[in-house]
């Protein structure tokens, strides 16, 4: 390898670490957030995570795995609870140090069926934008007042293509609360620039991160796999992995110039 190349790697790799920053990741059990989780651990960051789901113990025992140097907490946190948010980002910043990365993934359909519009339970609807909308918002807003003291902080908000057009899911509530985490990131973003915050989203494509979209995938026929499969540029589904790497790099110094954008993760099936 050339003394150049040589050069140009270290500088990559150097850009590319979180050394001693402090990342708080939501939604962290499984999917996206796990991946997010054990990738940000691996980069040098201490990591805090957070699920309702009993697997949350299962992704800190897989970051201390990868990187056995950082700090990992984990913890059950019900994201839609507004006093669960504020006690557990004042544990990390107890236990780890004050939050410099934000990851808003936490979110889902909640395993809510589709039905039409006139027919649609309000709880129902509730309970999605509180999970994932009203969550992120109460994190962004836990964590943004240390963020602005030390003139530093990483924000990404895990929004979808749904939010950017429309959800194959055919549930309303997801695709307008997905549509509400770009308006935050865009609002936040201006608000916080002037403190040296980026505020970025990323929208994943057809991804089987979970075992609902595995089964959703499944029960799909043949002819409409393949019609999905050529809807995507590069022919074939994401996955979990391709949404991690995207996070890592709008939260380190390559991404530093970068801030409210929404961050297509699809093989280029949702282009503008």
């Amino acid at each position: 390898m050339k003394p150049d190349e040589i050069a140009w790697r270290e500088g990559r790799e150097l850009v590319e670490r979180l050394d001693g920053r402090v990342a708080l990741v939501t939604g962290a059990g499984r999917g996206f957030g796990r991946a997010i989780t054990t990738l940000l651990a691996r980069r040098g960051a201490h990591v805090a995570c957070c699920d309702v789901l009993d697997e949350i113990d299962e992704s800190v025992a897989e970051a201390r795995l990868a990187a056995p140097a950082v700090k990992v907490l984990g913890a059950r946190v019900d994201v839609s609870d507004q006093a669960a948010v504020d006690a557990f980002v004042s544990r990390v910043e107890w236990e780890i140090g004050p939050v410099d990365i934000l990851v808003n993934n936490a979110g889902g359909t909640m395993g809510i069926k589709r039905v039409p519009i006139d027919e649609v339970d309000t709880d129902d609807w509730r309970r999605i934008y509180e999970v994932n909308l009203f969550g992120a918002f109460y994190f962004t807003r836990a964590v943004a007042r240390g963020m602005k003291q030390r003139r530093w902080g990483k924000i990404v908000n895990i929004s979808s293509g749904a939010g950017r057009s429309h959800s194959r899911t055919g549930i309303q509530a997801y695709a307008s609360a997905k549509a509400g985490l770009i308006g935050l990131t865009r609002q936040t973003a201006v608000e916080l620039g002037p403190y040296n915050i980026n505020v970025n989203s990323v929208a994943p494509g057809l991804v089987l991160s979970t075992d609902e979209y595995r089964g959703q995938w499944i029960a799909r026929s043949d002819k409409q796999r393949a019609e999905t499969i050529d809807s995507i540029a590069l022919r074939r589904l994401g996955t979990v992995e391709d949404i991690a790497e995207t996070v890592a790099f709008l939260v380190s110094e390559r991404g530093r110039y970068i801030s409210g954008q929404t961050i297509g993760v699809d093989g280029g099936h949702w282009m503008s």
